[in-house]
């Protein structure tokens, strides 16, 4: 396959999910065989922040404890953490999700918050924020992830990031994984603005207890080292055959313990993907060929993670069309007309992208139109209304009241 194909899925990733950078990179027994970049990337040796790809590096620390006879899969969480609300729950339902407890930690946005302590979190999360019985279905929790890294900081006797630093970065020689952002060498974590186009700094919060659920900051090349680990094991760290215990599906077919498992073309590739406030992270390798896929981006949203890592290991025709580029200021104009906007009762929206007014149709969401802002007037410059003007009506107050186009015309509300 041709490395245009492999960089067509990273240009179209960045022009239709507005994401201000992106690398991706194919990997083959640890090494990187291809790598690139769109948007405002600096390169591959560029650290983005990994997300619950993290929860992987936490499996293998809990597995690791397993296999030195210090727990049992079976054991109740309340052996190590006899204070915990969730003392029922067992080691193999954090693993894989299916302890029933909720999705995410009481308080405000975790991941967008400074992190509390292990005693706060305990304490916040008392037990009564169960929602499943425990084993009856697959339900993500980040906070069972918080948790097995206290069951392994307690039995180590050592903080959960040490841990991680001495028996995994280490061994492997992943020098370029670590706990904060190197200084000089990390994308800065952004969202952008649905309407406008506009950048928003995400800020890199240290997240405390919740740290073994998401905090990690890695590169392609490191996360290349992990993948073939994930697959081959390596001496004095975890052995292959646990590994392939790992990948087991659990309650949920797409999920082991602690590990994400993916279908193509008749295979299982198995690695996990990753999301923080203005991070998104995909990593998958094959254990057969231990070829694999690795995709970083600085976007809270606007690809879907999973579908990313299939289609940089298929590849896709060439891109031609431009690269999405965020809005500086937006002109006040044009910034009155942005929102939501109804045709009838179909639901429309207008952005401004690239210097451009675009009409999405949202039911199935498409782009529509696009127009150019003239200094007399707003153009159609793509689709139906290719060459119409777009009309601002304005109510008695001067405020906008509706828009129409060749007939069209766009209202606030259904039918208004």
């Amino acid at each position: 396959m041709t490395d245009l194909r492999r960089q067509a899925v990273l240009d179209v990733a960045q022009a239709e999910g507005r994401l201000p950078s992106i690398v991706g990179a194919t990997t083959r027994e640890g090494r990187l065989t291809w790598s690139g970049q769109a948007g405002d990337a600096e390169g591959p040796g560029t650290q983005y922040r990994i997300g619950s790809i993290t929860k992987t590096l936490t499996a293998v620390l809990v597995l690791q404890c397993r296999d030195d006879d210090l727990l049992d899969l079976d054991d109740a969480l309340g052996r190590f953490i006899p204070e915990t609300g969730y003392a029922d729950a067992t080691i193999r339902t954090l693993l894989t999700h299916s302890s029933g407890m909720q999705a995410e930690p009481v308080g405000t946005w975790w991941e967008r918050s400074p992190g509390v302590g292990v005693a706060r979190l305990l304490a916040d999360n008392d037990g009564s924020g169960q929602v499943l019985r425990p084993g009856t279905a697959f339900h993500y929790s980040n906070l069972g992830f918080a948790l097995l890294g206290e069951v392994v900081a307690r039995i180590r006797a050592e903080d959960w990031f040490t841990s991680v630093s001495s028996r995994l970065l280490a061994p492997l020689g992943m020098e370029e994984t670590t706990y904060h952002p190197l200084p000089g060498r990390h994308a800065t974590g952004r969202s952008v603005a649905h309407f406008t186009g506009t950048l928003t700094t995400e800020p890199h919060e240290d997240t405390g207890a919740m740290a073994p659920a998401g905090q990690l900051w890695s590169t392609l090349a490191d996360l290349a080292r992990w993948l073939d680990f994930l697959v081959t094991g390596a001496s004095g760290v975890l052995g292959r055959d646990t590994l392939a215990e790992m990948a087991q599906p659990g309650v949920a077919p797409d999920y082991g313990l602690g590990l994400r498992l993916l279908a193509q073309d008749g295979r299982r590739l198995v690695g996990h993907t990753g999301s923080m406030p203005g991070f998104l992270a995909t990593a998958f390798v094959d254990p057969t060929t231990r070829e694999g896929v690795v995709a970083l981006c600085n976007a809270t949203t606007g690809v879907s993670t999973d579908a990313l890592a299939l289609a940089l290991r298929a590849g896709q025709d060439p891109y031609s069309g431009e690269r999405w580029s965020p809005s500086g200021s937006v002109p006040e104009r044009v910034s009155e007309l942005l929102g939501l906007w109804f045709w009838g009762n179909t639901a429309h929206e207008l952005r401004w992208t690239n210097q451009q007014l675009e009409l999405w149709t949202l039911s199935p969401a498409e782009l529509a139109d696009r127009f150019v802002v003239e200094h007399d007037r707003i153009r159609g410059a793509q689709g139906y209304l290719l060459g119409e003007t777009l009309e601002v009506h304005r109510g008695t107050d001067g405020s906008v009241a509706y828009l129409e186009c060749a007939t069209f015309r766009f209202t606030r509300a259904p039918y208004a």
